[in-house]
């Protein structure tokens, strides 16, 4: 593609430094992750970047559907929104995303304390998912995260994670992304989140129990 998607380059031949020009303006890459798990309406983008102003969202819409990362689309009746989504070539950006979140969990400043959205929350379960611990379990989890809902599908040593609802579930988790954060990161033990009425769980538990241990946190730099 003959242009960049913002009129800012850095003038090198270098397919690095032309990869920061189509996504390196601010809040671009954050667009394409919130994006990665399936087509969003704006509104939704702007609630998954609640301190981006609209007019930020847009602007970078328009940078990266010019550069044919992003594409306008629109769901299948009964629904027939209007949405966002990411072309073919957008979606390959998935590898670069979790690769730079994987690398930047560790970092001691890392600002473990501020919030976290549902997307965050599922692309670092991929970018942390570990297939030994996962051998042998066959499961299909429906997460309720909110209004945000996932289908997740454990098979062997693979994982697969999108945006909608699992048919026949294993198990059904419904909860927030501050609690599912706390009990796969902080030490927050199900029992308790249960307890607390956080978290409701139907169907296998015991597959439930298995999941919350399959994405480790990565060693700090320096640990």
């Amino acid at each position: 593609m003959g242009n960049v998607a913002t009129s800012r380059t850095y003038g090198d031949g270098c397919a690095i430094a032309h990869g920061l020009d189509l996504v390196g303006e601010r809040w671009a890459l954050l667009v394409v992750r919130e994006l990665l798990l399936g087509p969003k309406r704006f509104t939704d983008l702007k609630k998954g970047l609640p301190n981006a102003s609209p007019n930020v969202i847009a602007e970078r819409l328009r940078e990266l559907e010019r550069a044919g990362v992003v594409k306008r689309d629109k769901l299948p009746p009964p629904a027939s929104a209007r949405v966002y989504a990411l072309t073919d070539w957008g979606r390959e950006l998935e590898e670069t995303v979790t690769s730079l979140g994987r690398w930047a969990g560790r970092s001691p400043s890392l600002p473990r304390g501020a919030p976290i959205g549902a997307d965050s929350i599922m692309l670092a379960l991929k970018a942390r998912f570990d297939p030994d611990a996962a051998e042998g379990l066959q499961a299909s989890y429906d997460l309720r995260l909110g209004e945000d809902r996932f289908r997740i599908a454990l098979s062997g040593h693979a994982i697969e994670i999108a945006r909608a609802g699992a048919e026949q579930p294993d198990a059904t988790i419904d909860t927030d992304p501050g609690t599912l954060f706390a009990v796969l990161w902080n030490g927050r033990s199900l029992a308790d989140a249960q307890r607390a009425g956080d978290m409701r769980i139907e169907g296998d538990k015991a597959a439930v129990k298995r999941l919350v241990r399959l994405f480790p946190l990565p060693e700090p730099v320096g640990a």
